[in-house]
């Protein structure tokens, strides 16, 4: 049987982390340490790194808190990184030795916010059936919304009519070098004002979040007679285009603005990407549901998939 050292992360192993995330096909930006790292204030890091001999065979971002550690609660997934090529056969010793260490810590439970498949399929179902062989429970499912291009996805014939109708109204869209002008006068004063709240980033963190990964995070923004009228800022990984953040102002909600700039980075990024992830509709309502979002995403031609939240007692 092969044998597996854990050891929990430490600066001294930033590159090494790095590296690795740079490889791994079940890896996305989010794991870089140069992302995570931008909220290192309001987690406490207990990230781990597991070796057979001096060989680095998987990595877990995770955080913990109080007796109990998470797959990172700053990070929208999470869960176990493998090497490419993996054996399928020894993820079962790694989850066994993963969790025996984390016990010997002092932890007495463990959640992992699974990663949505259209992420990372390598090893996806393995992992959730050797956490379902442990006993793990699914304590909760978050529904999230995405289009699959590589379907016949079906957008609302009211939806593209008043996108065509929209296309001679003067309508602008551009790709901007930062999130400033949306986050000032779009995003912020909207969360603000009907919800009493902040973005989960703030203006400084998402623009140097941008600086850092001007490949993967990117700002579209939409014009009227030069006046913003919505915004989405898009995730991008190899495969899956994600709207992070997505709002519109008062007057944008008369020419639709959102659903306009939603179909045209439908119509430009499909060619090129597997998927355009729309999040989660998930509230506090009785529901659980917020159901007019919901409809608005089907609507734009998604559908739902679920995001299992695992518990597992050490």
């Amino acid at each position: 049987m092969k044998r597996y050292t854990v050891k929990r992360y430490c600066s001294d192993d930033f590159a090494l982390w790095n590296d690795f995330i740079s490889q791994a096909t079940n890896a996305t930006f989010l794991f870089d340490r140069n992302f995570m790292e931008y909220h290192a204030d309001r987690f406490q890091d207990f990230s781990l790194l597991v070796f057979e001999e001096d060989i680095l065979q998987a990595v877990v971002p995770a955080n913990c808190k109080d007796n109990q550690i998470f797959s990172h609660q700053g990070l929208t997934y999470g869960g176990f990184v493998f090497r490419n090529e993996f054996p399928i056969g020894q993820i079962e010793t790694v989850l066994s030795e993963t969790f025996s260490f984390l016990q010997s810590q002092g932890f007495v439970k463990c959640e992992i916010k699974a990663m949505l498949p259209f992420y990372a399929p390598d090893f996806h179902a393995e992992i959730q059936q050797v956490l379902s062989d442990k006993q793990a429970k699914i304590t909760a499912q978050k529904m999230n919304l995405a289009i699959d291009f590589r379907t016949e996805y079906s957008i609302s014939k009211s939806k593209l009519k008043h996108y065509r109708r929209l296309q001679s109204e003067g309508l602008v869209v551009k790709k901007e070098a930062d999130c400033t002008i949306f986050w000032q006068e779009v995003l912020e004063p909207l969360l603000l004002e009907k919800y009493q709240t902040k973005p989960l980033h703030s203006l400084a963190e998402i623009n140097s979040l941008q600086s850092k990964f001007p490949n993967h995070i990117e700002q579209y923004n939409l014009y009227r007679d030069g006046k913003i009228l919505a915004g989405i800022t898009l995730f991008k990984t190899a495969t899956v285009i994600k709207s992070q953040y997505g709002a519109t102002t008062e007057n944008g909600k008369k020419f639709r603005a959102l659903d306009y700039l939603f179909l045209y980075l439908i119509d430009s990024f499909k060619a090129d990407y597997d998927y355009f992830d729309m999040g989660t509709v998930d509230d506090n309502s009785e529901l659980g549901y917020n159901e007019g979002l919901l409809n608005q995403k089907k609507e734009l031609g998604c559908s739902v998939y679920s995001q299992n939240i695992f518990q597992i007692a050490l």
